[in-house]
């Protein structure tokens, strides 16, 4: 593909649709994770982002799941020149534990994370979870630690108060000390409020990279729910409605089925280009678990949404 974008102030380039890696060793299996991550790279995609914590709350599993069969799938193919790996640290494994950015943690984890992965290298490595005590400092010179031993090459935040954030960039500027290049926020076309409001100016004035998760509203904007009894076909369908399904949740879903009938796509695709015309948008994370979800990721790389499909969805989904 030849729309590729640079991940914020890095030399990392990527297809601006990045795989999400939770969806392997729970709703994947091994094999059925290879297939897809085969079609994924088919299509000419090449990043892909897990966390060493995934998938930790399926049954009998006890988290570092997903990377290790990334890892196997990355050891199977020999392709790992070919991928821009991203994973994360200091998220929970388990409900009865916390998060951690100590940097003893961290370094002990990254360890983990490589054998798992079979690599020698991770290209993104993010703070999955601020863990709000540890000193900002600690955790950043733990990260430089590991880009001097070549371990990580660029760092990255997910889940931090923007508070924290914008003081881990302060405190990277004022004492040279490695700086996130990236945030992965919760934002997609229903979830706009918290990223619009607390992070949008931090990320213009910061120059970084956003590649968000939940996408697609945990599949809510992908076209599979229309009418109530839609919400009873799958396990997740009941959360999703509790959340989703009220009066502006049906105005976006409308929205989507339009546009995406004018454009001859999918809700999947639009929902996903959408977040690619955004301007602070780098990328999107999206997982797959059938072709036709990539299909859709494909679909919303190429597509270019007009003004007036922009504005139909900027008004069916404002707050």
């Amino acid at each position: 593909m030849e729309n590729k974008r640079i991940l914020g102030k890095s030399d990392l380039t990527i297809v601006p649709l990045i795989f999400g890696g939770n969806v392997f060793g729970w709703t994947l299996d091994e094999q059925q994770s290879f297939d897809i991550l085969d079609q994924f790279m088919e299509l000419g995609f090449n990043a892909i982002d897990t966390a060493n914590n995934y998938s930790h709350w399926a049954p009998g599993n006890k988290g570092g799941e997903s990377e290790t069969i990334l890892g196997n799938w990355i050891n199977s193919k020999g392709n790992r020149e070919k991928i821009i790996l991203m994973t994360k640290v200091g998220g929970r494994f388990g409900y009865d534990t916390k998060p951690n950015t100590q940097a003893s943690y961290i370094k002990e984890q990254v360890e983990l994370s490589l054998k798992r992965l079979q690599t020698d290298y991770i290209d993104l490595y993010q703070t999955h979870y601020d863990d709000e005590v540890t000193p900002i400092e600690e955790t950043l010179r733990a990260y430089e630690d590991l880009i001097q031993e070549g371990k990580i090459k660029h760092i990255g935040a997910s889940n931090i108060g923007a508070t924290r954030l914008q003081e881990s960039l302060t405190i990277s500027k004022e004492q040279n000390l490695p700086a996130y290049i990236s945030l992965q926020p919760e934002y997609n076309l229903y979830d706009r409020e918290n990223y619009e409001k607390t992070y949008l100016k931090l990320v213009e004035e910061n120059e970084l990279a956003v590649i968000p998760y939940y996408s697609l509203a945990s599949g809510f904007l992908s076209g599979k729910y229309q009418t109530e009894s839609d919400f009873t076909k799958s396990a997740r369908g009941e959360g999703i409605q509790k959340r989703y399904w009220n009066e502006r949740g049906r105005r976006i879903v409308a929205a989507l089925n339009e546009v995406s009938n004018a454009y001859r796509t999918s809700p999947s695709a639009v929902a996903l280009a959408w977040l690619l015309a955004q301007p602070t948008i780098t990328a999107p994370i999206a997982s797959a678990t059938k072709t036709e979800h990539l299909e859709a990721f494909e679909a919303a790389v190429q597509l270019r949404l007009g003004e007036e499909a922009l504005k139909k969805l900027e008004e069916a989904s404002k707050y």
